[in-house]
């Protein structure tokens, strides 16, 4: 962790959305991206060291508002975030978030940062993490359904940590096609806009569902969904939520982040409370077996976790130093005296 010393520990460095895109530009977007997953499989390797909770929260009838906490024992961090669908048709964003990370020793902050695109990125890191576990040996073709914000970063990520060649899209709305087949033209990914999800498909081996309504849909059916694949549903992210027909989930092995939270939110939701899953941590410590036939369905139930954004944040703490890409903020207040508060606010109005 860094260590605060008295010069610096009243200013908090803060990476803004026009930072980060630096930062995302500096590194190189594939390079960060295999970066990010390596931060998030370290950080699950040492898992058992975290406090854990599920996300809290906050439910309306338009959305939701959540708060994601963890720590190590010796950095602190939380995100907030909210999920919005209906944002969407009056211009805004679905999804918006925000994070910090402190000195638990302290309590002091070390890092604020925009994360939305850090979700974007990190989300995309951990699907890309995970296939390298479980998708097909030489899976190289991906079915991405739903079009939204998060494809492109999905694509790319596939590309970056699995050598994914070929992506087909498709989204209800073509003009949410034409726009993710536009970002990705010279990616160097081979890319197909497809008329229906079933056309999506042909030939995938990885498929990754990421639509935005809040609801029990079926993005996928039973029939659409052959052996041997890998899905990658990360758009059932809360109670209420689902993308997948449940006799999909049974012919299926499952892995969660962490199945306390994931059973509320996940597509397991539309399962009894004790169906087995598999943590993912316990197949990235080598604990757990992930996939071990040609013919398995596996399922990966990504409703994301405190401690991927933790290690966002880590990530990000640690890229930024030695770079102009934060600003300094006083957002702490350092008296000379650290019992005279008062004395302070007192000799500010000079």
């Amino acid at each position: 962790m860094t260590n605060l010393t008295p010069s610096d520990k009243a200013l908090v460095p803060f990476v803004s959305v026009d930072n980060m895109m630096k930062l995302i530009h500096h590194v190189g977007l594939e390079e960060m991206l295999s970066q990010l997953a390596n931060y998030i499989e370290a950080d699950f390797k040492r898992w058992e060291l975290f406090d854990k909770t599920p996300r809290v929260a906050s439910h309306s009838d338009v959305g939701v508002i959540e708060l994601m906490p963890t720590s190590d024992g010796e950095a602190y961090g939380f995100k907030y975030v909210n999920g919005h669908p209906k944002n969407t048709s009056e211009g805004l964003q679905t999804v918006t978030a925000f994070g910090l990370l402190a000195d638990v020793y302290t309590g002091y902050p070390v890092l604020l940062t925009e994360m939305t695109i850090l979700t974007a990125m990190r989300t995309a890191a951990t699907s890309g993490l995970v296939a390298k576990y479980l998708a097909p040996k030489g899976a190289d073709t991906m079915a991405m359904i739903g079009n939204g914000a998060q494809s492109e970063f999905q694509s790319m990520a596939m590309k970056a940590i699995c050598g994914l060649k070929t992506v087909r899209l498709y989204d209800i709305d073509s003009k949410a096609t034409e726009k993710a087949a536009r970002n990705l033209a010279g990616s160097g990914l081979n890319v197909v806009a497809c008329a229906s999800a079933e056309e999506a498909m042909e030939g995938a081996q990885i498929i990754t569902t990421c639509t935005a309504d809040k609801q029990y849909a079926t993005i996928l059916t039973d029939n659409m969904v052959g052996s041997g694949v890998h899905i990658n549903a990360i758009g059932g992210d809360c109670p209420g939520k689902t993308e997948l027909a449940a006799d999909i989930l049974h012919r299926s092995d499952i892995f969660v982040e962490y199945p306390e939270q994931t059973r509320i939110e996940g597509e397991i939701q539309q399962l009894d409370p004790d169906h087995p899953v598999i943590e993912l941590w316990q197949v990235m410590s080598g604990t757990a077996k992930g996939r071990t036939s040609d013919k398995q369905i596996t399922l990966f139930d990504s409703v994301g976790f405190a401690i991927e954004d933790f290690s966002a944040l880590r990530y990000v703490r640690d890229k930024i130093a030695g770079t102009d890409l934060f600003f300094e903020l006083d957002l702490l207040a350092d008296p000379d005296d650290p019992r005279d508060l008062f004395g302070m606010l007192g000799r500010a109005a000079g």
